[in-house]
Order: C-alpha cells, then sequence, then structure tokens
C-alpha cells in the first residue's frame, strides 16, 4: 500500500488560522497507518462564546446584502472547488476513502453549491399571500434568517456533511459556527478556506474543534438553529438540548437501509447497483445498503452475480482510482464490524464471500461481506453495522419485500429495482423511509438537490436538499395590511350585526373558489 502524506505540517499552519481554538492540542491520526500526521488546538467554552460574537456581528452585515450576491459567493465556490478538485480528493484519500467516493463527496459540495447559488432568489424572496378579505386584506411572507446555524458534522463524509448544510444557511443570510469530527477537521478547514477565497466574509463562518461530547455541547448553547449528522443515540441528546433552548434542529441519523430486489430485475444491473450500494465508502455512510431483499425467483442467479462483482473489489489505498475500498476510520468501527460478522457466524449465518480483516493491506482494512442466513437474534439483523457487511434474504413477493424493509426502526433510505419503472414507484411508495431509490442504490436522490433528503422513524428530523433545506434556516414573518374597515365591529355596526356580515362573507367567498 502506498501512502502519500496530504496534509503537511505547513498545510497544518495555515489551516490553524482558521480555527477558533485555544485550548490544548489534540492528535491527528491516519486511519491509513494509524502514525500522527500533526495536531490542531481543540476549542475552550470561552473561544466559542468569541467566534458566536463575531459571527452574530458579521451576520448583521451579511444578512443585509442582497441574495444575489450571496447566492454569488456559493457559484463562485463551485468553480474554485472544481479547480481544486485533486487536491480535495487527495486530502479525503488521506482519511481512508478511496478516490471514487472521495470525489463523489467533491462533485456533490459543487452540485450543492450550484443549486442554492441558483434557486436561492426563488426560495427566499418576500412572497404575496391572500388576506382575509380580498382587496382589502394584504398579507406579505418574509424570509428572515436565523442568525447563527450551528453545524456539527461526520468523520465519514467529512466534506460534504460539514460544508453542503451551511452553504444553503450562508445563502439564506445566516452564519455559521462548524464542529467538523475531531477525526477529520482538516477536510473542512481546506473547504472553508477555499470559501474565504470565494470572498467569505472571514468571520462569518467560524470552525471550532474538539470532541462532540465537550464543544458539540458550547456550540448549542450559542447556536440560533442546529444541523446535526451522526447516531441516533447522539442525535437524541442533540434534540434534548435544542428542545431545552426552543430552537429548531434538523437530524439526519442513522439506518439499515434496504434493497427491494423484484423479479422482473436485470440480474446483472442490479448486482452492479447493489456492490454500490452496500460497499461505496467501505459501508460507512447513512444511505448505505445494510438489507437485501430479493424475489425468489432471482435469488440464486443474483446472489451469483453479487458475491462475484464483490470478491472482484479491490482493497488499497493510492492516489488514483485503482482501488476500490479504503478502509475503516478508527479502531472501534473495526471492532464493531468485526463484532457483527462474528456473532451472527457463531449463530449459524453463512459468509457468502468476506469476513475478515485484511492487515495484509492496512491495519483497519476489512473485506467487503454478504451473509446470508441471518435472523433476529443476531446483531447485524436489526442494529445499524455501518461498515462493509450486507445480508441478503429470499421474499416471496412484493407484499413480503415491502413489509420486510418496512420492519425496522429507521427509515433513511431504500431502493427498489425492477425493469418496470412504474411497478417500482408504486413499491416505492409503501416504503417508509425519507428517500427511495428506483434502480439505483442512493445516488439518484441523494445527487439531485432538488431532491430533500432525510429520515423517519429513528433516522432523524427535518430535511437536507431542496426547498425545505434552505427555508429550515429562516423564520417566516407574516406583514399584513388592512385597508378600509377595520376586521372587528364599527361604524355602527355592533357585534351581533359584524357577526352576520362576516359568515356572509364568508359563504360568499367560498362559492368563489378562494381558500
Amino acid at each position: 500500500m502506498t501512502e502519500v502524506a496530504v496534509v503537511s505540517s505547513s498545510d497544518l499552519v495555515r489551516l490553524r488560522s482558521l480555527l477558533t481554538a485555544t485550548g490544548p492540542a489534540m492528535e491527528l491520526r491516519s486511519p491509513l497507518t494509524g502514525g500522527v500526521v500533526g495536531e490542531l488546538p481543540t476549542s475552550t467554552a470561552a473561544d466559542v462564546e468569541v467566534g458566536a460574537q463575531l459571527a452574530h456581528r458579521a451576520q448583521a452585515e451579511w444578512a443585509a446584502r442582497p441574495i444575489a450576491e450571496r447566492a454569488g459567493l456559493l457559484l463562485d465556490f463551485h468553480d474554485q472547488l472544481l479547480d481544486q478538485r485533486d487536491y480535495f480528493l487527495d486530502l479525503l484519500q488521506s482519511v481512508g476513502k478511496d478516490r471514487l467516493s472521495a470525489a463523489n463527496e467533491v462533485l456533490h459540495v459543487a452540485l450543492t453549491a450550484r443549486y442554492y447559488g441558483r434557486t436561492a432568489r426563488r426560495y427566499l424572496r418576500s412572497e404575496r399571500g391572500q388576506g382575509v378579505l380580498p382587496l382589502l386584506t394584504r398579507v406579505d411572507r418574509h424570509y428572515v434568517p436565523k442568525g447563527l446555524v450551528g453545524v456539527i458534522g461526520p468523520w465519514n463524509y467529512p466534506l460534504t456533511m460539514a460544508i453542503s448544510d451551511g452553504l444553503a444557511a450562508l445563502a439564506a443570510g445566516n452564519a455559521i459556527m462548524l464542529k467538523p469530527d475531531h477525526q477529520t477537521p482538516q477536510v473542512a478547514l481546506a473547504a472553508v478556506e477555499l470559501l474565504r477565497s470565494s470572498g467569505l466574509p472571514p468571520d462569518l463562518w467560524q470552525v471550532v474543534h474538539g470532541r462532540g461530547t465537550v464543544v458539540g455541547r458550547e456550540l448549542i448553547d450559542v447556536s440560533d438553529y442546529v444541523c446535526f449528522t451522526g447516531s441516533t443515540a447522539a442525535g437524541r441528546t442533540v434534540a434534548a438540548q435544542c428542545a431545552h433552548r426552543l430552537i429548531g434542529c434538523s437530524l439526519e441519523l442513522g439506518g439499515k437501509n434496504p434493497m427491494v430486489i423484484l423479479d422482473d430485475a436485470d440480474v446483472e444491473a442490479t448486482a452492479d447497483g447493489a456492490v454500490r450500494a452496500s460497499f461505496s465508502s467501505a459501508g460507512q455512510l447513512c444511505v448505505s445498503t445494510e438489507r437485501i431483499y430479493v424475489a425468489e425467483p432471482l435469488f440464486e442467479p443474483f446472489t451469483r452475480a453479487f458475491v462475484a462483482r464483490t470478491k472482484a473489489l479491490r482493497l488499497g489505498y493510492a492516489p488514483d482510482f485503482e482501488h476500490d475500498i479504503g478502509c475503516l476510520i478508527n479502531h472501534d468501527q473495526l471492532e464493531q464490524v468485526s463484532a457483527h460478522v462474528e456473532d451472527a457466524k457463531t449463530k449459524g449465518a453463512t459468509v457468502l464471500t468476506g469476513g475478515r480483516r485484511r492487515e495484509d493491506v492496512g491495519e483497519l482494512f476489512y473485506e467487503p461481506t454478504i451473509l446470508t442466513g441471518v435472523t433476529p437474534e443476531m446483531e447485524c439483523y436489526a442494529e445499524e453495522t455501518f461498515g462493509p457487511v450486507v445480508s441478503i434474504y429470499p421474499v416471496l413477493d412484493d407484499d413480503e419485500a415491502v413489509a420486510r424493509a418496512n420492519e425496522s426502526d429507521y427509515g433513511l433510505n431504500a431502493s427498489v429495482w425492477t425493469s418496470d419503472h412504474e411497478r417500482g414507484r408504486r413499491v416505492a411508495s409503501k416504503i417508509k423511509c425519507g428517500a427511495v431509490n428506483v434502480n439505483e442504490g442512493f445516488a439518484a436522490t441523494f445527487g439531485s438537490i432538488d431532491a430533500p433528503m432525510g429520515g423517519m422513524k429513528n433516522s432523524g428530523l427535518g430535511r437536507r436538499q431542496g426547498r425545505d433545506g434552505i427555508r429550515r434556516f429562516v423564520d417566516v414573518q407574516s406583514v399584513a395590511t388592512q385597508t378600509g374597515i377595520p376586521l372587528a365591529p364599527s361604524r355602527g355596526l355592533d357585534g351581533k350585526s359584524f357577526t352576520s356580515l362576516m359568515t356572509g362573507a364568508l359563504r360568499i367567498m367560498k362559492k368563489a373558489g378562494r381558500a
């Protein structure tokens, strides 16, 4: 395995200047080798407070700028990010990703920047509403920035999940305070540096650093809205703290995502899709497939094709596209994956391929693994593995497939595979997940920025992307102007007469078809 030192000491010195942090240093370690690649200071409670004050001052001036000017920053960032694509690919590979998965992150952030750069004015401009009395009552709706948006990002998608939410919040006129995961802060810092070179005011996007149990709580205490991506358990803690402060939050949490393969699916194309859906980014993404339900007539041919393609995947690291699977992020994640597989094997599951660590490739590499015969008493049956492990099950028909897909406390992402698109959409609409893809594992919804993304059940609250993804960062203010007669008894009308007059007016407006 070849290692390329992407983050040099000079890089870290430069990126350190973007942090609001004066606390003790924390080491950064490479998941590829386990070696220390540098260190960054951590943020104290006082740092978070100072950063919030600076951000609030910058936000007042930023919100006063025209929407088109704010959106222009995102479009400039789009171009600069694509120009710096290879640097960010190297940076993402340094935290364990294969190069194609790294590329998907860069492309997603660029798509997000362009989407909100083009649509922000449409979603945020003031709108006329319908007043209670036609011609006499005017209603205007204004979209007012929340103020300071706190973003708590995960390690598994350290670019897109740290930056994409913030881009929409910026376009809406907010300031940002970002806490990237303490294992991958250099990725987010490099993106914020690029935003500054695109014209971002220096104090508008604050970055704090440290463990979520410490810095995350402080960040929530100074924010006006919070975006969190991470585990369901941590999401409950974030939601409780936000509820105590009476501020909103959006939470993208865990998943045990199902794939449903109908009896008319193209076996070869579906097997290709199942590999991407299950093993992209070594299975370390919230929308990764972990359960596959296959119509019985296709179970054997699909399994053969899926296993063959999985065996052909190439594990390793190099700054190129020659490897398909990178490593896991840390030893805790490796132990979780290994424990799930060993528990399943001990209780009778069959490993069709994979099922072992690959220390010959690197300390944190684990083979992509396919299990069959998984039953409810096994840990991997219902618990999220968050690694390159998937279980496959035969089903009799569409109804059983849907019932099994919905047999989960989670509801983040799902996919349906079929040759009949209408049939696929009908089945998809019955699956209780926030996003369902037909003939694609997750990229169709995730890459379509106009498609809202988020979870049902224990997979979270709120939506990122689309109109919902930017309007969560504003408060709606209604301004109503009354002309002529007031909405109260006046000019000789007593309460009884006023009530009768309004009753008649309501009947007339209903006949006229008014809302």
